[in-house]
């Protein structure tokens, strides 16, 4: 069987033409060290059947198909991008970077070299054409996207009056991919995706604020933040959707807690930073990039991820003005319920701005890139933070799809909702004893197991009964107490001259069958104890000795406990670790309907 290979394409691409759907043939694969402990990067050699390119690079999306195809395999490249390094010599090396490939047939298939292909040499990639007389028309052929002067465009971008820098148009452009904290020399041209809000700290040593932007190219996304200065500079200048050339900032690991963009670093601007908009046309650049998840797998994920997502606003509330008790400041929320086309639904915070501009009206498709999934009495549900992107029926195809299941049998159908609390209308906790726990092993599956029992308190333990935690509304993170007047939440990277008491405590708790150690925190301590938390700390710190008093009037008080199972293991053992999601007084009037059931049951 014939597979016609582009040939003597390599030849013009790594020279800057721009080819569409080029067939190559895989020569070799050989894995290369990465930056990122998660991901596998590899090199290839790749042939057109005349020539061979041995700086090929895959993009990682693409690497499971690949490897599976193996060497020999004839692969069409759909999109791809030219970029140059600083190889081990200090001289410049161009490489490809093949960003969407389809197989046209696996190796396997295929089992040999197709042609007889020669390495492309430098000498045959830098020869100048007939016209070529100097470096800028050397610098232009080997782009593989070409920057073309506009008209429109100057020598410098005006802001405040005065210029940002030398012009960044024209030279040579490095995919976002290919950025690394390892490579300082590099230009990228990227698409605003999102930006934040304008954010302040204050502590002892001093005042600041800082904003950031996601960027977005055909290779990938990065994050670039700046800080004081760079906010006054770039804040107003810098716009969503559109595009700007970005060189000269510092790079760094990414913290994967508060962004979930597919990048290992992120940038960070610096006093050296040059940021210009691109007015040419860019219609390769693309616009936001999601990774949706379906409603009823948040069902599965861990607390504290972030996830993007695509939903119908079936319901919305009020908005919501409250004070926060640790630092007085008035905040607003607004709950979104949000269903999907799993039949599913999740509850969805909303702040501050975002909370006071969002209309509900017509149930709309809500897009959010980089909601928090959170946990509450046993449901999940989700927050967008500053850094997230909200988006109210954008034009993307993933909104006409959910538009049109809902407007079609979605509004009518019957959704399960995945925020419920255990033991909630949606959905019932089971009653059960400890030894029931113990014998049908619950805890032992992914996210835990809940159920409910009535349990009498047999012991509380005093000690380690508070801890000073961040004053701040959203954030219960134990602080550092610097001796000096200032609390310091790592969290937060604040320093605060004030605090809150928390609680977190141990109790043992019996039922007929047997008695088992329950963890709790404020809420349900609180409720034990008929106390709160402030209550309690300024009573220990008052006198150290009021912890053992406190605790000990709860000895052989009796409540309803709902728990969370979940086994966990620490120190190579494994061990289930309860905890309770909700305490309550005893209702006996539900309390005995339960217990009239369980003995029909065993009945018969």
């Amino acid at each position: 069987m014939e597979y016609n290979l582009t040939e003597k394409s390599l030849e013009k691409i790594m020279g800057g033409a721009e080819l569409p759907n080029p067939i190559f043939q895989i020569l070799g694969i050989k894995k290369i060290q990465s930056g990122s402990s998660n991901k596998e990067r590899y090199r290839l050699v790749v042939s057109d059947g005349v020539y061979t390119v041995s700086h090929a690079m895959l993009a990682a999306q693409n690497n499971e198909q690949i490897l599976q195809a193996g060497d020999h395999t004839v692969i069409k490249v759909k999109r791809y991008i030219t970029s140059i390094f600083n190889n081990n010599s200090g001289k410049e090396q161009r490489i490809l970077l093949l960003l969407d490939v389809d197989i046209v047939a696996p190796g396997g298939q295929v089992g040999h070299p197709i042609g007889n292909p020669v390495q492309l040499t430098e000498a045959k990639k830098n020869e100048p054409s007939s016209t070529d007389n100097g470096t800028a028309s050397r610098q232009s052929n080997y782009n593989s996207n070409p920057i073309k002067p506009d008209s429109a465009s100057t020598s410098t971008v005006p802001y405040n009056g005065s210029s940002i820098g030398s012009s960044l148009e024209g030279q040579m452009i490095h995919p976002i991919s290919s950025l690394s904290p390892y490579q300082n020399r590099w230009i990228i041209r990227a698409r605003v995706s999102n930006k934040s809000t304008i954010r302040t700290w204050s502590n002892s040593r001093g005042e600041g604020k800082l904003f950031s932007i996601d960027l977005i190219d055909e290779s990938g996304e990065i994050r670039c933040t700046g800080f004081r200065d760079m906010v006054d500079k770039y804040y107003d200048y810098i716009q969503v959707d559109k595009i700007y050339y970005i060189s000269k900032c510092q790079l760094k690991a990414a913290n994967k807690q508060y962004s979930s963009l597919k990048n290992d670093y992120e940038m960070t601007m610096t006093n050296d930073t040059i940021i210009q908009e691109c007015l040419s046309e860019n219609p390769g650049i693309p616009t936001t990039k999601y990774d949706f998840i379906s409603i009823d797998k948040i069902a599965n994920i861990q607390i504290g991820t972030l996830v993007d997502i695509c939903g119908i606003c079936k319901d919305v509330s009020d908005i919501q003005t409250f004070q926060a008790k640790s630092t007085g400041r008035e905040l607003k929320k607004k709950e979104v319920v949000l269903v999907d086309q799993s039949n599913n639904s999740i509850t969805m915070t909303l702040w501050g701005t975002e909370a006071e501009n969002f209309d509900g009206t017509n149930n709309p498709v809500v897009v959010i890139k980089g909601a928090k999934v959170g946990e509450f009495g046993g449901g999940k549900n989700l927050s967008c933070l500053a850094s997230s992107l909200l988006k109210i029926n954008p034009d993307i195809p993933e909104s006409f799809r959910i538009r049109g299941w809902y407007d079609q049998e979605g509004h009518k159908g019957n959704v399960i909702d995945i925020s419920a609390k255990s033991g909630g209308s949606s959905f019932s906790t089971p009653w059960m004893s400890f030894k029931e726990v113990k014998d049908q092993g619950l805890g032992n599956g992914e996210k835990g197991d809940y159920y409910q029992t009535m349990g009498t308190v047999l012991l509380m333990r005093a000690e380690n009964l508070t801890y000073k935690a961040c004053p701040s509304e959203a954030c219960n993170k134990k602080v550092i107490d610097l001796e000096n007047g200032m609390f310091r939440c790592e969290k937060c990277n604040r320093e605060y001259p004030n605090f809150k008491h928390r609680l977190l405590s141990s109790i043992n708790v019996a039922d007929w069958s047997g008695n088992s150690w329950i963890s709790m925190f404020t809420s349900e301590a609180e409720t034990i104890l008929g106390m709160s938390a402030q209550e309690i700390g300024d009573s220990i710190e008052n006198n150290s000795e009021a912890a053992a008093s406190i605790v000990e009037r709860v000895n052989f008080k009796q409540f309803i406990f709902k728990c969370r199972a979940k086994m966990e293991t620490y120190n190579d053992e494994a061990r289930l670790k309860t905890i309770a999601v909700e305490v309550k007084p005893i209702d006996y009037k539900e309390l005995n309907s339960q217990m009239i059931k369980r003995i029909k049951h065993l009945m018969g």
